[in-house]
């Protein structure tokens, strides 16, 4: 069965924890230098944040690359996010998920509810959001999906639109919502480093 693998993979990966700010730190280190740093909310048990880091070509450490929380890093520099500033009509695109729920937000999009078309492709295992105004197009892909080897369901995705932003969400299936149930019971034994510094690095 394929859905231990990824459980036997956090499993086996190197933490730490850090309890600050009403919030859960866990990082990881795989056994290939692969990172994963993620934050839960500690009253709910939400995942906030999943962030990925690699080792580049020349050995160095690589950029975290977000995969679930706000797109941007609070961590950069004064001076580089200003050099590196987005138009503020650009639509945003991030994931932030519910207890339930994969959920992904993309904030600046003005037009109304019937514009828009979610879709499953299962073939190239991913999502994709067309208008009929042609005026946004966007593929994405389910990284939890494809970890745990489970098939896209078109029936577990719906969206809807507000406030300029629309929301798609896909209804997480029972495989992944036991594991993460399962997940969450052995974060909790793991003791959380005391100290009041944000970066949690592995002992």
């Amino acid at each position: 069965m394929a859905v231990p693998s990824w459980l036997e993979r956090l499993r086996a990966a190197g933490k730490t924890a850090l309890v600050q700010d009403g919030k859960r730190k866990i990082h990881y280190l795989f056994e290939d230098g692969k990172e994963m740093a993620e934050e839960y909310d500690i009253k709910t048990g939400q995942l906030i944040s999943r962030k990925w880091r690699e080792k580049n070509t020349l050995g160095g450490t690589g950029k975290w690359q977000v995969e679930v929380g706000e797109p941007t890093s609070p961590l950069l520099g004064a001076l580089e996010s200003e050099l590196i500033t987005e138009s503020s009509s650009n639509p945003i695109f991030m994931r932030k998920d519910t207890l339930s729920s994969f959920q992904w937000r993309i904030r600046n999009l003005p037009y109304p509810k019937e514009v828009y078309s979610v879709s499953v492709e299962e073939e190239q295992r991913c999502c994709i959001i067309r208008t009929t105004n042609k005026k946004y197009y966007k593929k994405f892909s389910i990284p939890d999906l494809d970890r745990y080897h489970l098939p896209l369901d078109a029936a577990a995705l719906s969206f809807t639109h507000a406030n300029n932003t629309l929301i798609i969400t896909y209804q997480k299936p029972k495989e992944i919502l036991a594991a993460e149930e399962q997940l969450q019971k052995e974060l909790k034994k793991i003791k959380a480093a005391n100290s009041g510094d944000g970066d949690c690095k592995t002992q």
